[in-house]
């Protein structure tokens, strides 16, 4: 596994301000009582690029709104510092002999912040929930379909949600029939879509369910406070009635969002936050400073094509021209800057081995789309042609900050100066209104990134089988879905065979040229020495927050 889980260092800020003077001498006393007690406090400040787009676990698709739910709430395992599952809302499992059936103990100390107890109801009405078509989820269907029985005939309406296998016998056994066996099942518990909800509170709160604080339930190791579905601010309040919030040591996480890094980095050396992303431009001036960290990841981007909207990116040609038409270690080593590398492939680098020889995939797989001008150029007049046209004009999707801003200006320049006749025109929206464009397929060409969810190809290799909630391209091909839904069937509990397959599919969708890989994303960052215990993850929630720490001075 490529990324290991570095010990990061968490920041103790005390929360104290200068008070205007005060000629009421009670109001005095008072205030210098509320510092006493704020200088009391462990609490940790950080910035977030984005608001979150979503606190509802069967509705989030994406980075922040995974780290948040994460933090306040719980699913049946919890990755640890070593990203193994461990004990969450489940003690312990059982697997029949033959895979199929797997039965959770759940303790029985756990409880909801309005003090309910957390049961296998719970689990059983999210994860139906999740699958069910009219609740709208892109990732109960993606992550559930094809592994726990009847999900995929649930979720395509031919079933109802109740014969979805997942029953509770009591209130703290829960019992989950797959389709096939699923070695890694264990892992895909600790995801987002897979945690429990409180059913009486998300029926009572109906549409306002998941849209601020106040309609919100946790059982994980921290309460939000302070949110509402378009704040810019947010606090993580300590949850004390968690079963294992004797292992929670900060009161406080604040985040606010912040897209300039100029305006993070200001911050960061004034002392209100403990962490901040740096760009490209910045990391020279930082690289040597003894608080420089570079963390890889496991996040690839992307350009991805939507084949319905255009004539232009339905031509298979003009695809393959524009995958190739970029200076992809220019945009790593100028543009980005931060330990960032080419993704010349889907599945990224050093994530997982190959069953038996211990290779990594990616080295086995080999460099599928790098950089050719002349082979971009050729494909590039292939395409013309065939279209009839001496132009084409395509807009480019992306989010609208300032890193993303840079990189895309970088591409579309590229795109332009190397493809005579092409003009790109670069749309930049915030990142919930990128998503919501991406799922109604209204876009040309876009800019996003996959992380993986689970440690296993698949997670990747499913996005572009023709009926994920995540493939939104257009693309439909029959080989390329069973040699991919066959590593989840026929071939379950041969790996072997199973990774044979993974590196024919990432074949074929680069010569069918889908998306156009740009970069492995890395983060360079600063971190305050003082802070301790968050954990990075190289799959599901990015942050682990519940064991944050302040170091001893």
């Amino acid at each position: 596994m490529k990324i290991k889980n570095w010990l990061l260092f968490l920041s103790f800020i005390l929360v104290l301000g200068a008070l205007a003077a005060c000629s009421d001498d009670k109001a005095a006393d008072s205030s210098s009582k509320d510092s006493e007690e704020s200088a009391d406090e462990k609490v940790l400040n950080f910035v977030n690029p984005e608001a979150i787009p979503s606190m509802d676990p069967a509705i989030a698709t994406d980075e922040s709104s995974f780290v948040y739910l994460a933090a306040t709430m719980e699913g049946l395992y919890r990755l640890d510092e070593s990203a193994k599952p461990s004990p969450g809302i489940a003690t312990e499992h059982k697997v029949s002999d033959d895979g199929l059936t797997w039965t959770f103990t759940l303790r029985e100390d756990a409880v909801w912040s309005n003090g309910e107890p957390v049961t296998a109801h719970d689990f059983v009405y999210a994860w139906q929930r999740a699958v069910n078509p009219e609740t709208g989820s892109e990732y109960g269907p993606y992550m559930m379909n094809g592994v726990i029985k009847n999900a995929t005939a649930v979720s395509q309406g031919e079933l109802p949600a109740e014969d979805l296998g997942v029953t509770a016998d009591g209130d703290y056994t829960l019992v989950v029939e797959l389709e096939n066996p699923t070695p890694y099942f264990e892992t895909l518990t600790t995801f987002g879509t897979f945690f429990p909800l409180n059913q009486a509170f998300v029926e009572e709160k109906g549409d306002d369910f998941a849209t601020s604080s106040d309609n919100l339930l946790a059982n994980g190791p921290y309460k939000i406070s302070e949110w509402e579905s378009t704040s810019n601010s947010w606090d993580l309040v300590k949850n004390e009635d968690y079963w294992d919030a004797a292992s929670v040591n900060m009161d406080k996480l604040t985040f606010q969002v912040v897209k300039d890094p100029q305006t993070a980095l200001n911050l960061y050396e004034e002392g209100t936050v403990d962490r901040i992303d740096l760009t490209s431009d910045l990391v020279d001036q930082y690289a040597t400073d003894d608080e420089y960290v570079v963390s890889a990841d496991t996040f690839v981007y992307f350009l991805k094509f939507n084949q319905t909207t255009t004539d232009a990116l339905a031509n298979k040609n003009i695809r393959a021209a524009i995958s190739r038409a970029f200076d992809k270690e220019a945009l790593v080593s100028e543009i980005l800057n931060n330990g960032s590398i080419v993704a010349n492939g889907l599945v990224p680098a050093d994530f997982t081995p190959m069953p038996e020889t211990g290779e990594d995939f990616r080295e086995v797989s080999g460099d599928l789309v790098t950089y050719d001008l002349e082979a971009a150029q050729d494909y590039w007049e292939k395409g013309l042609e065939e279209l009839g046209t001496e132009t084409v004009e395509i807009e480019l999707l992306t989010d609208d900050d300032q890193t993303t801003k840079m990189l895309v200006e970088y591409v579309a320049n590229q795109l332009s100066t190397n493809l005579e006749g092409l003009e790109v025109k670069i749309k930049q929206v915030p990142k919930e209104q990128r998503l919501d464009l991406d799922n109604n397929m209204d876009y040309e060409l876009q800019l996003t990134r996959w992380g993986p969810d689970f440690l296993d190809p698949f997670t990747f290799m499913n996005l572009f089988t023709t009926d994920s909630g995540n493939n939104k391209t257009g693309y439909s091909s029959e080989q390329y879905d069973k040699l991919v839904l066959d590593t989840a069937s026929a071939l379950a509990t041969d790996n072997v065979a199973r990774y044979e397959n993974f590196l024919e599919a990432e074949k074929l969708l680069f010569e069918d040229a889908v998306i156009a890989p740009v970069y492995q994303a890395s983060r360079a960052q600063l971190i305050s020495p003082k802070v301790k215990g968050v954990f990075v993850n190289p799959f599901g929630a990015t942050y682990e927050y519940k064991w944050a720490d302040v170091a001893a001075e």
